[in-house]
């Protein structure tokens, strides 16, 4: 089999291109796109339990936690307990909220781009292929 028919060789490839134009898009805010997409995240189901959230991006529950000590380093997000203890509960802190609202309208030119480039109908297949999956 060549890399030219290989499913996850061309995923991985066009993955990895369009994650550079996001990242290029956020670089001003500090932040790339899986810091920004998790940042998204949390603050939809904050306050949010690690466990939840790995549940809810389907990653495995220690990146999460590795990525969100990222985030809190960077100040975008705090770490507290919940009614566990044991369980770590993240929410969006002030600077999290002003990188998401400076953030959004970046990455809805990114979408804008995207789009254009492939035409309303192409980006519904796409859509749908991806979703097939």
């Amino acid at each position: 089999m060549s890399n030219a028919t290989c499913h996850c060789i061309l995923l991985r490839k066009a993955t990895r291109k369009v994650s550079s134009y996001y990242d290029e898009a956020l670089a001003p805010l500090g932040v790339n796109i899986g810091q920004f997409s998790l940042l998204r995240n949390i603050r939809r189901l904050e306050p949010v339990s690690l466990t939840e959230l790995a549940r809810r991006v389907e990653l495995d529950r220690s990146t999460v936690g590795r990525n969100a000590k990222v985030l809190e380093r960077m100040e975008l997000v705090a770490i507290g307990h919940g009614e566990d203890q044991r369980e770590a509960v993240l929410t969006v802190t002030p600077k999290g909220h002003e990188i998401l609202d400076k953030g959004a309208p970046l990455w809805d030119g990114v979408q804008d781009d995207i789009e254009a480039r492939l035409g309303q109908e192409k980006t519904e297949q796409l859509r749908e292929l991806l979703a097939a999956l």
